[in-house]
């Protein structure tokens, strides 16, 4: 079942027409207020309403905010401080609104935008349009009025207008030097200094935009592929380049006989248990993107299926004799050598010379130090954007953390997933909305000691499978070899299979009797089993 997107509207605060009725007590609720005529609108939810308010005005933002939430508890208010010294200074207002929408995480899969021009100056009304006219957000506008015939008066009426863009094509093209550029937006308007990346950057953007080739994206795990894939999506979905879906599939997850059915879809009957009739991502994913995380994970059996249809746009579900069509773009992702792979015979030749027409391989974290800082500051605002909360760093406690973060020995062995964790720690554990000395060391220890625990080159990373208090119990020496079994379950089809692996000599001399019983028995004293092992 596909899932509704919720509203975004962003709006400003109104000074007259909102603050009319405030202080009368229940008279407010026979007044017509813009922003709570708003939410107020049974055919039209408003999930999310990021409210602009000059800081001179935040008694009456609070008011607002409080009334909404009464009428529409399930109305997020989002208060966003906009400061402008002359609200009628086109060029100043039109820059706030720049900075804002260039800045802005948008979630097309999930939401819908809306900027509503009831209320603010003709200046700010007409540079929202603007915005929404160049695709700097893509945002419908949206418009609440009195109702003058009385009978619904504090509610009014609500209307909105969806530009359509390639109506006014002549002109958009004032404004496309101003619109977001495709390479700010691959990089979630972070900005970035490392040169390769950046280049690199590019390079995708320009491909993205004229080429629906398959791409793979290489790179250590947390080096941020997901992401990249999904924003890639998103830029050639707004401009128009994909009309379907994005279809995100961790290739680990597909085990066994269930693979097939995933990808490919089945009909009912087609196997035991197949009672109903079943898609499979590929269909999912026609006209849009389908990203295969992990590619190097998929079984021989799915790879040719694969190569079959990619090249023929056609793939038969399984227990059917009727083809399906499919026209989607792959991307995968991998923090495999598949050239190695293929060298293994674990992966197939004639299936990576066709995804690998446009290869990027995405940098360590370590590699491009000198984006740290950036990355910092947008975690930060990623922070304040879902919990309506600003914390930041003191200054000492920055520098502080900052000197950690570029040393030598910091080995960011998650790459950006760490950066995530460890920001996100310090920001909870955070008072009054600032990061301390205090929290940095903290979290500087605990980042400290997670490292030194570290697999073996060839191992896992055992912070993926155990909880800090239990990686305090266990010695280096038994971190090293159970990291090793690990890898062992994961390369192996079955409990079995990698008993036979694990204890081959005892095997042969006869000493053990049972190598999944021992295998079994090893794994359960760690909290873990052979069948979430491989399913991760």
């Amino acid at each position: 079942m596909i899932s509704k997107k919720k509203n975004t509207v962003i709006s400003l605060l109104g000074l007259s027409k909102d603050a009319k009725g405030q202080g009368k007590g229940d008279k407010r609720w026979s007044q017509w207020r813009p922003n709570v005529s708003l939410v107020m609108h049974e055919d039209f939810q408003v999930d999310r309403l990021e409210l602009l308010y000059h800081p001179d005005h935040l008694t009456l933002a609070h008011s607002i905010r409080d009334d909404i939430e009464e009428v529409s508890p399930k109305t997020d208010v989002a208060l966003v401080e906009a400061h402008w010294q002359n609200p009628w200074d086109f060029a100043e207002v039109y820059r706030w609104f720049y900075d804002y929408s260039r800045n802005y995480p948008v979630d097309m899969d999930n939401e819908s935008y809306y900027f509503n021009i009831t209320t603010g100056t003709h200046v700010h009304q007409i540079c929202m349009f603007l915005i929404s006219e160049a695709h700097l957000l893509p945002a419908k506008i949206l418009q609440v009025s009195p109702d003058f015939t009385g009978q619904n008066r504090a509610r009014g009426e609500l209307r909105t207008i969806d530009l359509d863009l390639a109506k006014y094509d002549v002109l958009a093209k004032r404004f496309f030097e101003e619109a977001v550029s495709g390479q700010e937006y691959l990089k979630a308007g972070i900005q970035t200094q490392n040169k390769p990346f950046n280049a690199m950057i590019e390079e995708i953007e320009r491909v993205a935009l004229r080429s629906s080739d398959p791409v793979l994206l290489e790179g250590p795990t947390g080096a941020g592929k997901s992401q990249l894939a999904r924003r890639i999506y998103e830029l050639k979905a707004q401009r128009s380049k994909v009309t379907g879906d994005f279809v995100p599939v961790n290739c680990a997850t597909l085990k066994g006989e269930g693979a097939m059915s995933a990808l490919f879809g089945h009909i009912r009957g087609a196997y035991t248990g197949a009672q109903n009739h079943r898609d499979g991502y590929l269909r999912q994913a026609n006209k849009g993107i389908l990203f295969l995380d992990e590619i190097g994970e998929l079984g021989l059996d799915e790879q040719a299926m694969l190569l079959h249809a990619l090249e023929e746009k056609s793939f038969y579900p399984l227990g059917s004799d009727k083809t399906i069509t499919s026209d989607f773009q792959l991307l995968a992702g991998t923090n495999k050598d598949l050239r190695q792979q293929v060298q293994k015979g674990l992966f197939r030749e004639d299936l990576l010379a066709r995804i690998d027409t446009w290869c990027w391989q995405l940098p360590a974290l370590r590699d491009r130090l000198e984006d740290l800082e950036a990355n910092i500051d947008f975690e930060l605002k990623e922070h304040t954007r879902h919990h309506n909360k600003q914390v930041r760093f003191n200054q000492a406690a920055r520098q502080q953390y900052m000197k950690f973060a570029t040393a030598a020995d910091a080995l960011w062995s998650s790459n950006f997933r760490d950066l995530n964790a460890s920001i996100n720690r310090m920001v909870t554990l955070s008072e009054s909305g600032r990061i301390d000395e205090q929290n940095v060391q903290a979290e500087t220890l605990r980042l400290s000691s997670r490292w030194q625990q570290r697999p073996p080159h060839d191992g896992v990373d055992l912070t993926e499978y155990l909880d800090d208090a239990m990686l305090a119990t266990i010695d280096h020496f038994d971190q090293l070899q159970l990291s090793s079994v690990i890898k062992v379950c994961k390369e192996s089809r079955s409990l079995a299979e990698a008993g036979r692996t694990l204890f081959d000599a005892s095997r042969q001399q006869k000493v053990s009797t049972n190598d999944s019983h021992r295998l079994r028995t090893y794994l359960k004293k760690f909290d873990l089993d052979f069948k979430t092992l491989t399913e991760r």
